[in-house]
């Protein structure tokens, strides 16, 4: 059996645990275990990586969603478009302010939100729209803004995925009225739990979201707006700024692990998620499609190589939105497709090059029987 992981934190903090001890004991000595120096330090250095205006921290990357919605007063009656080829986090943050998501398919090779379809899809409620920045990889933004500019919509990014993706040349992030972050442990910049960030580069949005983060408020026990508790805490924001560094090197060290998946498997009768010239990739999730996926996902694990399945049901058929919102199968074709081919392999900088060679030729052997 193999010790391959799909993300191997252990890996991680053996060789970063002199500078994290370091960092958490700071926090200990100093007793300022939420807000202080560390989150607002941490802040100004992922504006500064991402060329943003405003980095609000908050305490993961479903409140940053919801924060970006109630911000712009998002409210019952209200829709919002998005993808239902995504973790059910972007379209829980909408019910969860009160309003109604509106899904549009996906393009079947960059399994992005289709652009090309988002005017039919609005109303005289449509509110917002929200792109999902999918395994790494940027939606297509240009045309989104298009048509958030010709209805008078918000467009509000989703790159819970994808902090260090650049679309056209300029980070993800940078582009909508806000977008959401997420600092989830296995994300490319994970903390050591939860943790999340709201993005933006209007200065009124901003200040807004800092006061719905911290119970709508801007000054101690007096309490402007109906807010949450959404705080990153300062043991989070001490681990997050010993790792940003290294994000672009762990980054690179990804799409070099996935050129050397493709070099070969692309041999094989799969499908890979297609890399347009808009955008880069920053290999989240390294994403294989096979109508066989559930034979190769069995073959794999038999043989100690796990993998994992990104999203195996769209939103829209999860059981708490069919029965909320009336849903049935059929109603996005290419998600549905999709959802029943997808693989993710392993997938972190700390990959060898002997687990990266035992995956291919696992793969390459599951095939081969198959034709045999």
């Amino acid at each position: 059996m193999t010790n391959i992981q799909m993300v191997d934190l252990k890996r991680q903090y053996s060789r970063l645990q002199k500078e994290i001890d370091t960092a958490v004991s700071r926090v200990l000595h100093s007793c300022r275990f939420v807000h202080g120096p560390e989150v607002q330090q941490f802040a100004r250095e992922v504006e500064k990586y991402v060329g943003v205006a405003h980095a609000i921290p908050c305490a993961s990357g479903t409140d940053a969603l919801m924060l970006c919605l109630m911000a712009l007063e998002v409210q019952p009656g209200d829709e919002v478009i998005t993808t239902p080829f995504t973790f059910i986090a972007t379209a829980e943050a909408i019910s969860l302010v009160g309003a109604t998501p509106v899904f549009v398919d996906i393009d079947e090779q960059t399994l992005t939100l289709r652009p090309d379809l988002l005017s039919e899809a609005v109303t005289a409620r449509t509110r917002a729209i929200i792109p999902v920045h999918l395994y790494g990889q940027s939606a297509d933004l240009k045309p989104v803004l298009e048509v958030a500019r010709r209805h008078q919509l918000k467009v509000v990014e989703d790159a819970a995925q994808a902090l260090g993706t650049e679309y056209c040349g300029r980070k993800v992030g940078t582009w909508g009225d806000l977008t959401a972050v997420s600092f989830y442990p296995g994300k490319n910049l994970g903390a050591y739990g939860d943790a999340g960030m709201v993005l933006t580069n209007h200065s009124s949005l901003a200040e807004k979201v800092r006061m719905l983060a911290d119970h709508g408020s801007r000054k101690r026990y007096l309490h402007e707006y109906i807010g949450l508790n959404s705080r990153l805490d300062a043991l989070q924001a001490a681990i997050l700024r010993v790792k940003l560094p290294y994000l672009d090197e762990w980054n690179q060290r990804r799409r070099d692990i996935a050129r050397r998946y493709r070099e070969r498997l692309e041999k094989l009768p799969l499908t890979f998620q297609r890399l347009p010239e808009y955008s880069t990739h920053i290999y989240h999730q390294f994403v294989i499609r096979t109508p066989r996926r559930d034979e190769l996902q069995v073959f794999l694990q038999k043989r100690g190589i796990p993998t994992a399945i990104h999203y195996p049901l769209p939103v829209h058929l999860q059981p708490a939105f069919r029965q909320r919102y009336g849903f049935r199968e059929g109603m996005f074709p290419v998600a549905e497709k999709v959802a029943g081919e997808v693989l993710s392999l392993p997938m972190h900088p700390d990959l060898t090059e002997e687990e990266i060679r035992i995956v291919i030729e696992t793969i390459e052997q599951f095939f081969h029987q198959q034709a045999g």
